[in-house]
């Protein structure tokens, strides 16, 4: 039996109950973080923040001439990046994509109501919120948003295209974080494990996937069976470019749901950190669709909290502290609506106001994408990135 930290040891005992074999990989992924780019962010740390932030911007942009002057290490991992893994098969995506782009505003609801503050019930949100990040939600919904439009961008995950990149990009951050709160003392590696560890990481993309599809069809959308494999496809691939490592991503449906039911089980209950960033990503909401009249942005903040409790189930709604509201009804009116909306409007228009609509809450900068990191674990003494 694997030694588990300490705050997963009752929901370790339970889940092994269940899947011994499954919630021993769990566990043994909480004390793993990204195994091929750990050691080199560390053997870069010595770089100043300008040559490794240049870098990295030239191994993802593939700006060879710059990356040749980089330390091989960081040669290296890129040159085993850009080697795909045999099971990649790029036609697999075309279904998910155009699924998607008809059904936008539904699957974006079932993203920022269900997946989003779902993903965040694990002890991950301890990560989050430990780097004050959670003052800053309204900005992390709109690039989770940009990385759901560019993955499912035609040919988005393609080498050169922005969702190849948005997922590494990603993937660089999360390995800096990781290594500012491994050497923070306030990091309790024996209670928490790792900081945003593969377990997380994990059961965080068997969400975005699998859940993903059972929210959205629970909110209207509709995809048939080609469908909903190619979407698994596609984030799928996008987590291994997010570094999280094979031994738990998922290959079928079925695995990922069982990791994420089995990481449920493992898991501590929902504590303040996650109570935290499940509001905040509720509550920012508003902001993020430009609403400014108070009025409507209470009325869409209640119909954010009545969507997501209705998803996501009142046990997890009530250990994140939502409002008590009654959810009787709330999906089938939700569906009924946009139903009557769509016959209206009629598919093409459905799919034109889809991508505009998603482009409009999505973080777009003028300057493109950035490749700059934390420098310090607190965001409010870290420079910009």
């Amino acid at each position: 039996m694997t030694q588990p930290p300490s705050a997963y040891a009752e929901g370790y005992a339970k889940a092994r109950r269940h899947d011994q074999a499954a919630a021993d990989n769990y566990i043994r992924h909480t004390t793993i973080g990204d195994p091929a780019l750990d050691p080199v962010m560390e053997e870069l740390s010595s770089l100043s923040p300008a040559l490794l932030h240049h870098f990295i911007w030239a191994g993802v942009e593939q700006q060879h001439d710059v990356l040749h002057k980089a330390p091989q290490a960081l040669r290296d991992f890129f040159q085993a990046l850009d080697e795909p893994p045999p099971w990649l098969d790029h036609d697999a995506f075309r279904p998910g994509v155009r699924a998607f782009h008809a059904n936008v505003d539904l699957m974006l609801v079932a993203f920022v109501t269900g997946v989003l503050v779902e993903g965040f019930s694990t002890l991950i949100a301890k990560s989050f919120n430990m780097t004050g990040r959670v003052s800053r939600t309204s900005r992390r919904l709109q690039q989770n948003n940009r990385q759901l439009m560019d993955i499912f961008f035609p040919g988005g995950l393609q080498r050169e295209n922005d969702g190849w990149k948005l997922s590494t990009r990603v993937r660089i951050v999360h390995a800096r974080i990781r290594s500012l709160l491994n050497k923070s003392e306030d990091w309790d590696h024996d209670a928490w494990g790792t900081p945003v560890s593969a377990a997380h990481l994990g059961f965080a993309i068997s969400i975005f996937s699998r859940r993903l599809l059972e929210y959205s069809l629970r909110v209207g959308a509709q995809f048939n069976e080609e469908e909903k494999a190619s979407v698994l496809s596609i984030w799928r691939y996008s987590g291994y470019l997010m570094g999280i490592p094979e031994t738990i991503l998922y290959t079928t449906g079925a695995e990922a749901k069982e990791v994420y039911e089995v990481g449920y089980m493992c898991e501590p209950a929902p504590d303040a950190d996650s109570i935290a960033v499940a509001n905040g990503l509720i509550q920012a909401i508003p902001k993020v669709v430009d609403v400014t009249d108070p009025a409507e942005i209470q009325s869409v903040t209640n119909l954010a909290y009545r969507l997501s409790r209705a998803l996501i189930g009142n046990r997890l709604a009530d250990r994140f502290d939502y409002p008590k509201t009654p959810v009787f009804g709330t999906l089938f009116l939700f569906r009924t609506k946009q139903r009557v909306l769509r016959m209206l409007k009629g598919g093409q228009m459905v799919r034109s106001g889809n991508f505009s609509q998603l482009l409009q809450i999505s973080a777009y900068d003028d300057y493109g994408l950035t490749y700059e990191l934390p420098d310090h674990e607190k965001h409010s003494m870290s420079n910009p990135w």
